[in-house]
């Protein structure tokens, strides 16, 4: 693969100016995409770092191993392949003769983890892709045959770096490079070994972008990329519950109710079965998504001089001098010059139902053994309910899942199956 394989590691690992990633490290990602033996459909995290790759890969996996692994593995790629200028797929594997014979995570430029070599300490080169080769496909028939074919290789040692060199090459890396927010900053933070959220959303939406807003933003002349598309499985994450980012409607709302959960270090998966949690945005939803883009900071009113502009991205103008006047006065009766979002929902879609059940079943998933109780990889039951406002009489806990989750349904209580909530972490 040659000067390919050194824009690889540099995209995935490499800050300028540093040595590269310590093998100790690179050791975290060197596992394959292994399920748990006490839950058959529960991939399984060794160490921290990979639940970048893990987690989105976990969202789709769901029945028969094999097949559910391999065709999530497809589905990935064929994605990565459409939102990028190819028409190729590029499969990563071990060169001829270069497939190692045992399946424990141990780095490639290690030996077994029982016995570290001084080449363990030291900084890693990246991997050795000298030993790695690539498959290239032209359909997508083509593409799920082969994903088959390498179904051990994907379970083997380095199964998660060879699928994620695959996209990355699939994908392109300068296309890549053109959507990342930063392009010093790699793929993988080569101190702490945690996926950048550039990934994650590659991995999720096909696109590297930094961000999980909605559309594109402006900022000191510079355009931020978002998401620009409902997604097929949504992101939540604690952070946006300390006001550090706020996740956009596409993300929030997907197509499915499968949600990857992130913590300050960790990606989990949340999962229901009710289709009409995902149902087709409302009008109100809508309403409340296009506010919020002349809302960039999320102070829940815009300037009063901006209602125009929503009004028509929502078609709600027919005679804009006289109606427009009459709103401004009717929804900042006081004259502060601001409008608030929650009369403006109330004024255009009042009454507008959700369609949310009350409660409904709900499923988390954490690959890591440490983090399950009795480290046994299981899925934790439990129910959500879903209240109209805060009950004190029903309040449950407060644990980061909840808090995660409150980002989406600010009143959502969970009754877990277990002694102890789930962890995010």
């Amino acid at each position: 693969m040659g000067e390919l394989n050194k824009e690889v590691v540099d995209l995935v690992w490499k800050r300028p100016g540093s040595n590269g990633v310590s093998a100790s490290l690179f050791r975290r990602w060197t596992q394959g995409l292994v399920f748990s033996e006490t839950e058959h459909t529960a991939l399984e995290q060794f160490e921290g770092g990979p639940c970048a790759v893990i987690a989105p890969i976990q969202v789709w996996t769901k029945e028969e191993q094999k097949a559910a692994l391999c065709s999530t593995l497809a589905e990935i790629l064929e994605q990565a392949c459409s939102t990028s200028s190819t028409t190729s797929f590029c499969l990563v594997t071990w060169a001829k003769g270069q497939c190692p014979h045992t399946t424990t995570h141990t780095p490639l430029t290690g030996g077994p983890e029982t016995s570290q070599t001084p080449q363990d300490q030291q900084p890693s080169d990246a991997m050795s892709l000298e030993v790695l080769s690539k498959r290239i496909v032209k359909s997508l028939s083509e593409l799920r045959e082969e994903v088959v074919s390498l179904y051990e290789t994907w379970k083997g040692r380095c199964g998660v770096l060879f699928f994620l060199y695959s996209v990355i090459l699939t994908k392109g890396i300068v296309n890549i490079r053109n959507e990342i927010e930063d392009t010093t900053e790699p793929l993988v933070d080569p101190v702490y070994g945690h996926g950048s959220q550039s990934l994650v959303n590659l991995l999720v939406t096909g696109h590297a972008v930094s961000n999980v807003w909605d559309g594109d933003r402006e900022c000191s002349g510079m355009k931020l990329h978002g998401i620009h598309n409902q997604t097929s499985v949504g992101f939540l994450t604690l952070m946006e519950s300390l006001r550090y980012c706020k996740v956009g409607a596409f993300l929030k709302s997907p197509k499915f109710p499968i949600w990857i959960l992130g913590s300050e270090t960790h990606l989990s998966v949340f999962f229901a079965k009710e289709m009409c949690l995902v149902a087709p945005e409302s009008p109100s939803e809508q309403a409340r998504r296009v506010f919020q883009t002349f809302d960039p900071e999320d102070n829940g009113f815009i300037p009063d001089s901006l209602l125009e502009e929503v009004m028509k991205a929502l078609d709600l103008v027919s005679e804009p001098e006289y109606y427009v006047s009459l709103m401004k006065s009717k929804l900042d009766p006081e004259g502060l010059g601001i409008v608030l979002l929650a009369p403006f929902l109330l004024e255009f879609f009042p009454d507008q139902d959700t369609g949310i059940p009350d409660s409904f079943p709900v499923y988390h998933y954490n690959g890591l053994k440490q983090s399950n109780h009795n480290e046994r990889v299981e899925y934790v039951q439990g129910t959500a309910l879903v209240l109209g406002l805060e009950d004190p009489m029903v309040r449950t806990d407060d644990t980061p899942v909840k808090r995660c989750l409150q980002t989406k349904w600010p009143y959502i209580e969970l009754l877990w199956n277990t002694d102890r909530s789930p962890s995010l972490n």
